[in-house]
């Protein structure tokens, strides 16, 4: 497997929270910035996409309108993203935070053209907010961005290693793949990304790699298409 020209890598707000479950774990951030440095020293384009699950999880509750916890839900995203280009910087690394929505200075409004110029100047991108509507994942949003700045692969890094057939929390046999088809996650509801999310994925045949955020050197080795994760072909 060949190492990538421009990806698009999402990372799970609870991976960010390491084994707290909650807020930053600032040294697994630290680990993913310095990974990330060096695929940008090899002329890699990044974009990043943060899930916001280490603040808010509101289709948990039934007392918050549906729409107004999504909301809670991009906001959270946004926070995120700020902080985890924070440490970015904090490492060398030149980036820029797009949102779909106004959010005064601390936020770029996104424009593909505007993104590919940050892309081609080196810069990684972060796309906080999701879509800017509700009833839309971070899966979607992720999809999405990554289907508009043509990235070559979605590298979606979780608490879990991988794809498997069942729950290995619940299940102890549960059996991970090495590979297996966005149409086959779809089929058998596997839960990888929500329905929608892979929908759109197979409809524009993006592929996806799914790894443990938290293994060392999982994001570099990922890019570099060296992974103990699971290839969803398009």
């Amino acid at each position: 497997m060949t190492a990538y020209k421009r990806i698009l890598l999402k990372l799970s707000g609870e991976a960010l929270a390491g084994e707290k479950k909650t807020g930053f774990d600032e040294a697994t951030c630290m680990e993913a910035a310095a990974q990330v440095k060096r695929l940008v020293e090899d002329g890699m384009e990044i974009g990043v996409v943060t899930g916001g699950g280490n603040f808010w999880r509101g289709r948990s509750s039934e007392k918050i309108d549906r729409t107004k916890a999504d909301q809670i839900g991009m906001l959270a995203t946004v926070m995120n993203c700020i902080y985890v280009s924070e440490i970015f910087r904090s490492e060398g690394i030149s980036t820029s935070i797009y949102t779909p929505f106004s959010c005064g200075s601390m936020t770029k409004l996104f424009s593909k053209d505007a993104v590919n110029e940050s892309l081609k100047a080196h810069e990684v991108v972060f796309f906080a907010g999701g879509t800017g509507h509700p009833y839309f994942s971070t899966d979607t949003s992720t999809v999405l961005r990554a289907i508009e700045i043509e990235a070559d692969v979605i590298l979606s890094g979780k608490s879990i290693d991988g794809v498997y057939d069942s729950d290995p929390a619940v299940n102890p046999s549960a059996k991970k793949f090495d590979t297996i088809s966005m149409n086959e996650v779809i089929d058998q509801r596997l839960g990888v990304i929500d329905l929608a999310s892979a929908v759109l994925c197979a409809e524009n045949h993006m592929p996806m790699m799914i790894f443990g955020l938290n293994e060392k050197n999982s994001i570099y080795d990922t890019a570099k298409g060296i992974t103990k994760g699971t290839l969803v072909t398009s």
